[in-house]
């Protein structure tokens, strides 16, 4: 797959990129990708969600410089900003692979197995999609697909200004409390690294679920 960091962006600015990309691995004109990037602050909600998700009031939020987005993945409500690793995988999924619940399953792996690089094992929380820590959400999930290539992805809080996630019920769950990689390590983290490290975790993942699928 290719691989391009788009550095920190506007939430739309990178939607538009995915769906540009969809069009083109969609039509065999592109090969799969996976784009890394950092958001402005945003809210966004998904297909599940609804402002009932949200804490604040569009005035407070516009006023702190976050936007709000209701968008076309999966899920319900989370927030994005630099210090947090976005990955959209646009992968065309053919033949065995059309499966959206393995599909999450493959990103789950994926975010388990960046976590493993530094240490840690994530829990497993049935019926709760995404990564989890010490009963702590760090990283979430989401997808969209159109004529089967995703788009949307995984987020994983690295060093982001925590304050924000208390602006909305994350993933529209009461009670939920969110950690990042530096929290739970106590040390600062090189955010350069961190994406490296995702980066393998996607080609090793997928090395596997390609070695399974052919036995």
């Amino acid at each position: 797959m290719k691989v391009i960091d788009l550095g920190i962006t506007d939430y739309l600015e990178a939607y538009e990129i995915q769906m540009g990309l969809v069009k083109e691995v969609s039509a065999g004109i592109s090969e799969d990708t996976l784009l890394i990037t950092e958001h402005r602050p945003v809210i966004t909600i998904g297909r599940k969600g609804s402002w009932d998700s949200i804490l604040r009031s569009k005035e407070e939020l516009f006023s702190r410089g976050i936007d709000v987005f209701n968008i076309d993945r999966g899920g319900d409500v989370t927030y994005h900003s630099p210090g947090q690793i976005v990955s959209y995988p646009i992968f065309r999924l053919i033949d065995e692979a059309r499966d959206i619940h393995n599909f999450l399953d493959f990103l789950e792996a994926v975010g388990k197995s960046f976590l493993m690089q530094y240490g840690i094992i994530s829990e497993d929380r049935p019926g709760d999609r995404g990564l989890w820590v010490e009963g702590k959400k760090i990283g979430s999930i989401g997808i969209g697909v159109k004529k089967w290539v995703t788009y949307h992805g995984i987020a994983i809080n690295i060093d982001p200004d925590m304050a924000p996630f208390s602006f909305i019920k994350p993933c529209g769950m009461e009670s939920v409390k969110v950690t990042s990689l530096r929290d739970v390590l106590c040390r600062e983290i090189d955010l350069e690294d961190a994406k490296s490290k995702l980066e393998l975790s996607f080609k090793k993942v997928s090395l596997l679920a390609s070695a399974v699928s052919s036995n």
